[in-house]
């Protein structure tokens, strides 16, 4: 009778031990359960509040404004008034200068008498000068520096201008080539127009050196375009020893 006592209480003993691992089980599996789906929910959205590690919150993105040219032109900040002085002083000259001179920077629409006119027309007309969009309508004027630059006085030799449209607006961001030789160097310059305002809005200028000398066309200069392509013809000049000269002032203008 003891005996089945005994074996009564340990069976009750083993089946509350298998209830509780039950219990236990279940437990475990639930919180397995519970633990991937806030796994499955912070994946899903990192930001959720079951994340105690949330990411930082990116700041917004600033939109750079685009930078927009206003304008085609530098604004007229000086009145290219001293271009018509050189100019004026040197329409006189073409009915006693030489015709070599005006082969070379004179087109024929430029020449004021009839005489004039007929001369050069057998030497104007092969030039390459009506192939580019830009020409010289005068011959190149020549003046003091010290229009310019009036603190050096004669200790400077150069050459400047401006660059004009078709509707005679300067035109800024063509490049000058500036080439030939002068004081028995070579010249190889580049300028870029609106960089010299002292002449004009579209102003360029190139410094050949500190003392004025005679050359003979030995000098030129031709415009470009960004991709290096020539716009206008080479268009040579002199230089002169007199200081009342020693500055070139030579303007382009578009043809086409």
């Amino acid at each position: 009778m003891q005996t089945h006592d005994l074996d009564n209480e340990s069976r009750s003993a083993s089946a509350s031990n298998d209830t509780i691992w039950n219990i236990l089980t279940v437990v475990v599996v639930l919180a397995t359960l519970g633990i991937i789906l806030v796994f499955a929910t912070i994946f899903a959205n990192p930001s959720s509040g079951f994340n105690p590690f949330p990411p930082v919150a990116m700041p917004p993105t600033v939109a750079l404004p685009t930078n927009t040219p206003t304008a085609k032109y530098f604004p007229p900040t000086w009145t290219p008034t001293i271009t018509p002085v050189p100019t004026e002083t040197m329409t006189p000259e073409p009915p006693t200068a030489t015709p070599t001179r005006f082969v070379l920077s004179v087109t024929p629409n430029s020449l004021t008498s009839t005489a004039q006119a007929a001369q050069p027309s057998p030497v104007v007309t092969p030039t390459i000068k009506s192939n580019f969009p830009f020409a010289v309508p005068n011959q190149p004027a020549s003046a003091a520096s010290t229009i310019i630059h009036s603190d050096l006085g004669c200790k400077w030799l150069g050459i400047g201008g401006q660059v004009f449209d078709l509707s005679g607006a300067p035109v800024v961001g063509i490049y000058i080539k500036l080439g030939g030789s002068v004081y028995g160097k070579p010249v190889d310059m580049l300028s870029l127009t609106g960089t010299a305002l002292q002449y004009g809005p579209a102003g360029y200028e190139f410094r050949l050196g500190d003392t004025p000398v005679d050359t003979k066309q030995q000098l030129w200069v031709q415009l470009f375009d960004q991709a290096d392509l020539p716009l206008s013809d080479k268009i040579y000049f002199d230089t002169f020893k007199d200081c009342a000269k020693n500055l070139t002032i030579i303007n382009f203008k578009q043809v086409k």
